[in-house]
């Protein structure tokens, strides 16, 4: 993964018409305990009273590097050597375009103070969703704490299902530790008996897992519930209690919005690349996908062609990681 100080980062092309796309860098800086730092938006700015991950606005001709060292000295009074990317999110707001390109903070020193008059706070990680945010900051969040690999679960077919599981606890073994399991061609009865022993084999891995498609079934389990695209026009409030996470399934922005609206966790959204599953369809491409991503404040996946190689490259463009069944699938 390239460091700040290895990359310069062009100012980003917006269509004809938009507004052009504001660069901005982040730090996450964290503290001897692990703590990671906030910083409220000031009054008289956009989006007073919300926090944020500190940092601000390229200057022309700087890196990424320098525009972390400068923003993050005037800010906060530290020294900082940056690290690698977490994560580059763009964003748009009613009235401006934005791009959010946040780093790790590897090492700093100094004494952290608000020099602008900001407020600051030292959070745990499991407690940075609890902070209201901008929406480009949403992400960082995700990104920070949340799995970077989201494995769909091929159909069992004619194998075994001891075999089927064995090839599930092996996916686990090599770190999954979020899972969707999806068998739609699979007899009702079988697939249900099956979903019960993969919901216990993810349970003793400490993995998060979701059920495709059926409300009913995933409240019988305990799990969470991955609706397809076609459901998100026909529920009108999120099916499952709150402490039970929602993804979906999109193809389209307005999908997007629909499952933000609905309250979902995150979403998936491909193909990115071509696939072996759907040879003729045209794949949306990197670029697409981060359009998409400016317009909601969802965690986002990226499927359709990709391999924990491609973790990298996919949150350049915005996104928590990727979604495969191939690519995450531990062969026979």
């Amino acid at each position: 993964m390239p460091t700040a100080k290895q990359e310069t980062i062009p100012a980003a092309t917006a269509p004809a018409g938009a507004p052009r796309v504001i660069e901005v860098v982040a730090g996450v800086i964290r503290d001897r305990r692990g703590r990671i730092l906030l910083a409220r938006r000031t009054e008289g700015r956009d989006l007073a009273g919300l926090w944020e991950f500190p940092g601000g606005k390229h200057e022309a001709g700087e890196t990424a590097e320098a525009a972390l060292k400068r923003e993050l000295r005037e800010e906060l009074g530290i020294a900082v050597e940056p690290g690698d990317r977490v994560i580059r999110v763009p964003q748009a707001y009613p009235h401006k375009r934005l791009c959010l390109d946040v780093y790790d903070i590897r090492a700093w020193t100094g004494t952290v103070r608000g020099l602008e008059g900001q407020a600051l706070a030292w959070v745990p990680p499991h407690k940075l969703a609890d902070y209201p945010m901008p929406p480009a900051d949403v992400p960082v969040v995700a990104a920070l704490t949340q799995p970077d690999c989201y494995l769909v679960t091929p159909e069992p077919g004619g194998e075994e299902d001891a075999t089927w599981l064995a090839s599930l606890e092996r996916a686990l073994a090599a770190g999954i530790r979020r899972v969707h399991l999806r068998a739609p061609a699979c007899e009702r009865g079988r697939w249900r008996t099956l979903a019960g022993q993969a919901v216990a084999v993810c349970r003793e891995a400490g993995a998060q897992v979701l059920v495709n498609a059926d409300a009913e079934l995933a409240q019988a389990l305990g799990t969470g519930l991955h609706l397809r695209a076609s459901q998100l026009r026909t529920l009108a409030e999120r099916p499952l209690p709150r402490d039970l996470p929602v993804a979906a399934s999109c193809h389209t922005l307005e999908e997007l919005r629909l499952a933000q609206a609905l309250g979902c966790g995150w979403a998936v959204v491909g193909a990115i690349k071509p696939t072996a599953s759907h040879p003729d369809a045209m794949p949306l491409g990197w670029a697409t996908f981060a359009a998409m991503r400016e317009s909601v404040a969802l965690p986002i996946y990226a499927i359709g062609g990709l391999t924990p190689d491609d973790i990298a490259e996919a949150r350049r463009h915005g996104a928590q990681g990727v979604a495969a069944i191939r690519g995450l699938w531990p062969a026979a």
